[in-house]
């Protein structure tokens, strides 16, 4: 059983926030109680006004921030690494050195090499056929592609074992890739079936189902595969 550090623990997130997302599915992995904080947001505004507790702890502005005692970080991935260190079990990396190597390059890649392809599809959502488009999609394709060939042999998670923050970045990323016209490809069953496992837990379905509810609630499309978290 998870014992509880002393303190308590806020995180600042908002409903749409990807990254505030993925630190939310962890504390919740780590059996960790937590004060999460959901900022003003709107599409148009998006994030503003900002919240005064972000704008102090975090000079690039953004969500997710994480208060602990005299801890105050930003990033969700330093996130990651502080969780971890304030509560090892269960563990979210790998137990040996090259298994961890792997998976945080995993989580990395997830952030800084596939995502930047979402990104460039939010901006062209009206220009489905523009070829900064395509070549977004194709890049996600790619990626897509990489990661099932990971799950062959029956291996469960993206770094094999056990769960990890790598499954985690992942996840919440490609949930803004179906929205943003880049799905899993039907052929890569491997990686649809990682998904429905991801969609078992029940960290992932409060949190994702969370922003699934939200998303409904503005009358946004909601993916299949999210609505069945709802």
């Amino acid at each position: 059983m998870t014992q509880q550090p002393p303190g308590t623990i806020r995180l600042y997130s908002g409903p749409l926030s990807m990254f505030g997302a993925k630190a939310q599915i962890a504390l919740l992995e780590k059996g960790l109680e937590a004060d999460v904080v959901m900022v003003p947001f709107e599409m148009k505004a998006l994030y503003e006004p900002k919240h005064p507790e972000v704008l102090r702890i975090n000079p690039k502005r953004q969500v997710p921030v994480l208060a602990h005692g005299e801890v105050e970080i930003f990033d969700s991935t330093q996130i990651f690494e502080y969780l971890e260190d304030l509560c090892p079990e269960p563990p979210l990396w790998p137990r040996d050195i090259a298994g961890r190597a792997r998976a945080r390059l995993l989580e990395l890649q997830s952030d800084e090499v596939y995502f930047p392809h979402i990104i460039r599809l939010m901006g062209l959502q009206d220009t489905p056929d523009d070829p900064a488009a395509i070549a977004a999609r194709e890049g996600a394709a790619q990626f897509y592609t990489r990661m099932d060939g990971l799950l062959a042999d029956d291996r469960p998670w993206l770094a094999g074992e056990p769960f990890t923050y790598a499954d985690i970045a992942l996840y919440m990323a490609q949930i803004f890739g179906e929205r943003m016209g880049a799905p899993i490809p039907v052929d890569a069953t491997r990686l649809t079936a990682w998904r429905g496992r991801m969609g078992e837990r029940p960290s992932v379905r409060q949190v994702a189902g969370a922003m699934g509810r939200w998303l409904l609630g503005i009358g946004r499309p909601v993916p299949a595969f999210l609505r069945a978290l709802l």
